[in-house]
Order: structure tokens, then C-alpha cells, then sequence
């Protein structure tokens, strides 16, 4: 058995996405012996691409699961190109409306839908279009919450929990509306806050990436999924931060996963520093070595980064010093790939360099 993984670029600016695509079985095969999968599609430009890419790569038209590990923009607007043009038996995605009462009270009802924060409502929205189409091209859709797997056991979603789904939610819902002055002062602080941002030093042994990064409760709903081919451990992250992490590891460990198992990681959101800090990542990964590569990293990043977020140095740095070399995408397709055949116009990719400075974070 072997696997192919791609992840195509996303984003031309500051501004990323995931758009990733998977096959494995016999992959010298033919088609029926080989699952396609589809995790995210980016914005909506993507969509094309992912149908061009494995219409041509895989050679098929026709996708066996298409995963959308939550909500966000830059993760589901390519996916309708993809449910549109291209044939799809199952689609995995959260429905928020059967874990949460105000958001089954604002499906129904405009009334209840303007009552909810910005979040919640674009949640909403994206859900329930998604779902609409899926049920309009005859998509079968399905929730993906941890312990599900495809039917050969080889593909598994690790997270999230049905519960800490719901925990989300409330949480989510529970956030008091901001202003669009209030979020236009916030977006504006923060850049002003990364403008000013001093440089402090790092080096192998000397770590500033903190243990207390927070996301979005949207971001931790991410599906978190592993696929294992031949003791080949792949995970895939989306965007979840260190608690929906923490609950992946706490399952994982359960069942005599050491960390440094992966040979393969999606580094989470894009390489954000506010995903990951060095006490998951040790569980994750292992502790700081040198000299040693335990496996390689992925992280789908933009083509240009200029405020260092997307992905942030103190993150690359963290991931290449527990032995895990990230590779970025920033405006090209990466390629990983084991028992595949050879592909013409790919290459090895350069991993991002350790970076002996770093943006300070200022305590925050």
C-alpha cells in the first residue's frame, strides 16, 4: 500500500488556506483500488484547481470522501466547485444545528440567525449552504466526530469529540457581538502591534513560543485526522489550537502513541503561533534534539507573509528543532508521497530555515 498527499497553495497575499487532496491503496493500481480523499478547498478560486489537479494527477473524477475540517473561508469555499464538478459519495462536515439550540433556532428563523455574533453566523451560514449543496448533488453527509473512520480503517478522525464539539459551541454562541467599530480598532491595534513588534534572538536550545495561545472556538471544532499506511502515521491538523490538540494527544496516548510517531504533521492554521506551544508539541513530537529528523512538516502557508504570522519564525523553529523540517507551500503544490509512482515536474522541496530571530510577542 501507498499514499500520495498534496497540498496546493492558497492565497497571493498575507492571507492563506488549506486545500489538500489524498489518495492511497495501490496506487500502481487501478482506481478501485485506491480511496481519494479531498480535506478543505481553500476560497473559492481553489476549487478549480483541486478538480484540475486530480483530474489530472489522480485521474479520476471521482472522490471517495470530502472532508471539511470546519468552517472558516479559506477552508470550504472551494469545496462547492469540487461537490459541483466532480463526482463525491461522502461529504464529512459538522452540523451545528443538531449540537446547539440557538443555532437550530436561527436555521429556521432571521429573527434568531441577526441575534448571533458575526462568528456564529458565518458558521451557520457556511454549514448550511454546504450542506445544501451536498444534498443537491446527491452527497451523502455525514458528521465527522473521533473514532469514525473510512470503511477500511485506514483513514481516522481523532477529533473532535462529539462533546467538546458541543463545548464549542456554546462557547462560540455565548461570545457578546462585537461593533464594526469595535472589530475595526481591534484589527487596526493588532496590525499596529505587529508593526512594532521587536526582533529578540533564539537558538536551538533557547525557545520564546509560550504555552498559552489561544484560538477560535471555530478553529478548535477542526476535524483532526490520521491516516497510517504500513506504520506510517499522517496527521492532519486544520486549524485546531493546543486544547482541541490536547484532547487529540490525550486519545492518542490512550493507545500507546510516543511522541516523534508521525512521520508525517500538518503544522496547525497556517504555522500561527497561537495554535501550538512547546509542551503539546513535545507530546506531539518529542522533546528538542539535534542532528535528528524524526519526520517532516507541512504548513500551507501564503505566498508572501510580511507581518511573519502565516507562518510565524517561532513556530517553524519549534517544529525543526523536535526533529520535523517544515516545508511551506507559499505559492507552489507540495508534494508527499510513499510506494507512488514518480511524478513528472516535481522535485524535493527546501525546508524553511531556522531562523536565529524571532518576532517578540511581548508577553500577550
Amino acid at each position: 500500500m501507498g499514499y500520495e498527499i498534496d497540498f496546493l497553495p492558497v492565497g497571493e497575499e498575507s492571507k492563506g488556506g488549506d486545500a489538500i487532496v489524498l489518495r492511497y491503496g495501490n496506487l500502481h493500481g487501478k482506481r478501485e483500488e485506491q480511496t481519494v480523499i479531498v480535506i478543505d478547498g481553500g476560497y473559492t478560486e481553489c476549487g478549480d484547481a483541486l478538480v484540475e489537479h486530480i483530474k489530472e494527477r489522480y485521474g479520476t473524477d471521482r472522490l471517495d470522501y470530502v472532508i471539511s475540517t470546519h468552517t472558516d473561508q479559506d477552508h470550504i469555499c472551494g469545496l462547492k466547485t469540487v461537490l459541483e464538478e466532480l463526482r463525491v459519495r461522502k461529504l464529512w462536515m459538522h452540523l451545528p444545528w443538531d449540537h446547539s439550540e440557538e443555532m437550530e433556532r436561527a436555521r429556521t428563523s432571521s429573527h434568531w440567525r441577526n441575534k448571533l455574533n458575526d462568528p456564529a453566523r458565518r458558521m451557520l451560514e457556511a454549514a448550511t449552504e454546504l450542506e445544501a449543496l451536498a444534498q443537491e448533488q446527491g452527497v451523502e453527509v455525514v458528521e465527522p466526530f473521533a473514532g469514525m473512520s473510512t470503511k477500511d480503517g485506514v483513514f481516522n478522525v481523532l477529533g473532535p469529540t462529539e462533546a467538546y464539539y458541543e463545548e464549542l459551541l456554546r462557547e462560540l454562541v455565548g461570545q457578546v457581538a462585537k461593533s464594526a467599530a469595535q472589530q475595526a480598532l481591534e484589527n487596526f491595534m493588532r496590525k499596529m502591534l505587529e508593526a512594532a513588534k521587536k526582533l529578540v534572538p533564539e537558538t536551538w536550545w533557547d525557545e520564546t513560543l509560550r504555552n498559552d495561545g489561544t484560538t477560535t472556538p471555530t478553529n478548535n471544532a477542526s476535524v483532526v485526522s490520521l491516516l497510517e499506511v504500513d506504520d506510517r502515521k499522517l496527521l492532519l491538523t486544520g486549524d485546531a489550537g493546543i486544547p482541541a490538540l490536547t484532547h487529540v494527544l490525550n486519545g492518542l496516548e490512550e493507545n500507546g502513541f510516543t511522541p516523534g510517531d508521525l512521520r508525517f504533521v500538518q503544522v496547525p492554521h497556517h504555522g500561527s503561533r497561537n495554535n501550538v506551544g512547546p509542551a503539546v508539541l513535545d507530546r506531539l513530537l518529542g522533546s528538542t534534539v539535534e542532528g535528528v529528523t524524526r519526520g517532516v512538516a507541512y504548513v500551507s502557508a501564503p505566498k508572501k507573509n510580511p507581518e511573519n504570522r502565516h507562518p510565524a519564525k517561532k513556530v517553524t523553529n519549534a517544529f525543526r528543532r523536535r526533529g520535523y523540517p517544515v516545508h511551506g507551500t507559499q505559492g507552489v503544490s507540495l508534494l508527499h508521497y510513499y510506494n507512488a509512482p514518480e511524478r513528472s515536474g516535481y522535485g524535493p522541496s527546501e525546508p524553511i530555515p531556522f531562523h536565529y530571530t524571532v518576532e517578540d510577542d511581548g508577553g500577550a
